[in-house]
């Protein structure tokens, strides 16, 4: 008998009917106790306020670029987020917070700020008053370390020409945009490609650990101090420092998330960070790692091709994907 235990008063089918009732209660509780994976889109962006070199195309505040960042919000609206981060450290938040309500309260012109121009105030400040959202959250933590630190040493030949690979894939682009011939939109969309974040991210957190027995370059900015410097492994600290800024970063947006109690968050950052930050996010069982570029198409990546394939002849690097479980990489300069 498979209930020998239930009085023969209750009918079997009134007895299993019961168990079903309580085992989807059960499962319910389970459910509700288990907390769901929260999303994290990191958007990079070559910084919009270093766009400007004076001339009237390069200018964001122009009609036909606030036509293309309005293009470039629509597509990420679509992530559809309920806080926005930014590249402002948490010790500015009262005053980010001060602007927005007058931003959002139409007392306050973005072109009236110094920095106006940034992807801070353009993308951060307007999407999220766009979508009715409270202010953005602080969670940069501000720290310098120059691409020209690392100069000598042994196979610096080999970071030498990842360094100028990575230079070759964004500089051009960042021309274009500059001259009208490359919207901001695409331009942003092929910063956040996959092949972008993966040339990047091997430009930075990779190929610099085969230099050793070197030295940094004494006049090179950085103001990231984590102590002596083992010259035998000095590749090996230039990726350390480029590193640790990250993970206070990652910890501030974790920090923000939680305050928020956010369930999809989108961090707007220089493209420096995307890589880094998503494979930090990918070991977090907490949250789902969503990328900038199922969100942002183009068909203008034949200009990723055009910078790589020079110089990946010969080299077996494939010209999309990325290192890692995480199918993406460190994108940025």
């Amino acid at each position: 008998m498979l209930f020998p235990f239930a009085p023969r008063s209750i009918p079997f089918s009134l007895m299993l009917a019961v168990l079903l009732l309580l085992g989807t209660a059960f499962a319910g509780n389970a459910q509700r106790t288990t907390p769901a994976q929260k999303q994290v889109m990191v958007v990079g962006f070559d910084h919009l306020s270093q766009l400007y070199n004076k001339t009237p195309e390069s200018d964001v505040y122009g009609p036909k670029k606030q036509a293309e960042l309005a293009k470039l919000r629509e597509h990420l609206k679509r992530f559809r987020p309920d806080v926005l981060m930014v590249e402002a450290e948490p010790r500015e938040q009262p005053q980010v917070d001060s602007l927005y309500a007058l931003y959002r309260a139409g007392k306050l012109e973005l072109s009236s700020l110094p920095t106006g121009r940034s992807e801070r105030y353009q993308m951060g400040f307007v999407l999220a008053k766009e979508l009715n959202l409270p202010a953005p959250q602080c969670v940069d933590y501000y720290a310098a370390t120059s691409q020209s630190l690392l100069t000598n040493g042994d196979n610096i030949a080999k970071y030498n020409q990842d360094l100028k690979l990575m230079q070759q894939l964004y500089r051009p682009l960042k021309r274009m945009a500059q001259h009208d011939s490359l919207s901001l939109y695409d331009f942003i969309a092929l910063c956040n490609h996959l092949t972008t974040v993966a040339t990047v991210h091997r430009a930075q957190f990779n190929t610099p650990a085969w230099v050793t027995d070197g030295t940094f370059s004494p006049t090179a900015t950085n103001t990231n101090n984590l102590g002596q410097v083992d010259t035998a492994y000095i590749g090996a600290h230039y990726i350390t420092l480029l590193y640790n800024r990250n993970l206070k970063i990652y910890s501030n947006i974790l920090r923000a998330q939680r305050k928020t109690n956010a369930q999809r968050a989108m961090v707007i950052m220089g493209a420096a960070h995307v890589g880094v930050l998503e494979g930090m996010f990918a070991a977090n069982p907490d949250y789902q790692v969503k990328h900038a570029s199922d969100y942002l198409k183009t068909n203008k990546t034949k200009y990723l091709q055009a910078s790589i394939a020079p110089h990946a002849a010969g080299t077996n690097r494939p010209l999309s994907g990325a290192p890692g479980p995480t199918s993406s990489g460190q994108a940025g300069k």
